[in-house]
């Protein structure tokens, strides 16, 4: 069982105050069952660059017609970071979750969350990150990410953090040791921005972000390059928590397998991760298989991830 302290935390991380709550243990150990009295929260983590708001309209529309669907009502908000959706799962703040692999496969090694739903996209549920450089950076192979400054996104994000450092290790390169400096600016849209504007050379981010900036003339193609691209790696889940009552899970399984057949709600309005349009969910997924991912950031140990920090804090 988490303390109140962890607890407390957790809802603090996602703008909430405890007094809203007229118990926070309660609060933080029982979920909900989708009731108009105790509505199912989903949390989110932060949009990529965008706003909260543009964060929640990518989900309403889903959540919604889910709604009408089976009469379960639902919490949508938005954690201040992926740590911080991560803990509201664990403190059972979050019945529903949204976030990457390499966020989820740890919350589930706690006990907090299985997994729901993946988006499918062109009969698939699988992403890319990237390693992307300036043009001008001379930076052709990883191998010359050596002596130059890297830019990287949420330490608990998938590709914009875990991969991209993987795949440098794998090359031969020791961010830490070997890179100029590291920012760590949060999303995979900051790290394309600090790309564009020329404050770093070399940055890790999704090749959906990178369409995305690139769709929204944030940056430049023309300036910018691909050094490396993943293999594929599983969409990012919607993990729900294991004490929600099994026949509301049942009904949120079928609701999700079902979304681009369900009354209200057009194909235009699916979206995923990043607000990229899909063709649906799916919730024919394998726990198996997503911890197969893992394999692919092994090499980013805790230690790996204290030093990246500790180098990003140096200036």
């Amino acid at each position: 069982m988490y303390p109140k302290q962890f607890a407390r935390r957790a809802l603090l991380a996602l703008g909430l105050s405890a007094a809203t709550f007229a118990s926070l243990g309660v609060y933080a150990q029982a979920q909900h069952d989708g009731s108009a009295a105790k509505p199912l929260r989903v949390v989110l983590i932060p949009a990529d660059g965008g706003t909260e708001d543009g964060t929640k309209k990518d989900f309403e529309p889903i959540f919604s017609a889910i709604s009408k669907s089976t009469g379960l009502v639902f919490d949508i908000r938005v954690g201040q970071s992926y740590g911080a959706v991560m803990e509201a799962q664990c403190a059972g703040a979050a019945d529903i979750a949204f976030y990457g692999p390499a966020s989820y496969l740890p919350t589930h090694k706690k006990g907090c969350a299985n997994l729901l739903a993946l988006a499918v996209k062109h009969g698939q549920s699988v992403y890319y990150s990237g390693i992307f450089a300036r043009i001008d950076a001379g930076v052709s192979s990883i191998k010359d990410i050596k002596g130059k400054t890297i830019a990287l996104g949420d330490l608990n994000s998938t590709s914009s953090f875990a991969v991209p450092v993987a795949m440098m290790i794998e090359g031969g390169v020791n961010p830490v040791r070997d890179a100029k400096a590291i920012q760590l600016t949060g999303s995979h849209a900051n790290v394309l921005k600090a790309l564009a504007e020329g404050l770093v050379d070399v940055g890790g981010a999704s090749f959906d972000s990178f369409e995305k900036a690139v769709n929204q003339k944030a940056i430049d193609p023309s300036k910018i390059k691909v050094v490396a691209k993943s293999a594929p790696i599983p969409y990012p889940p919607l993990a729900i928590h294991p004490k929600v009552a099994p026949e509301v899970q049942a009904k949120l399984r079928d609701a999700f397998n079902n979304i681009d057949k369900m009354p209200g709600i057009s194909k235009d309005q699916i979206r995923g991760y990043g607000g990229a349009k899909v063709d649906g969910y799916t919730s024919n997924v394998s726990e198996q298989e997503m911890a197969a991912a893992a394999k692919m950031f092994d090499l980013v140990t805790d230690q790996v991830k204290t030093d990246i920090m500790k180098k990003a804090s140096t200036r």
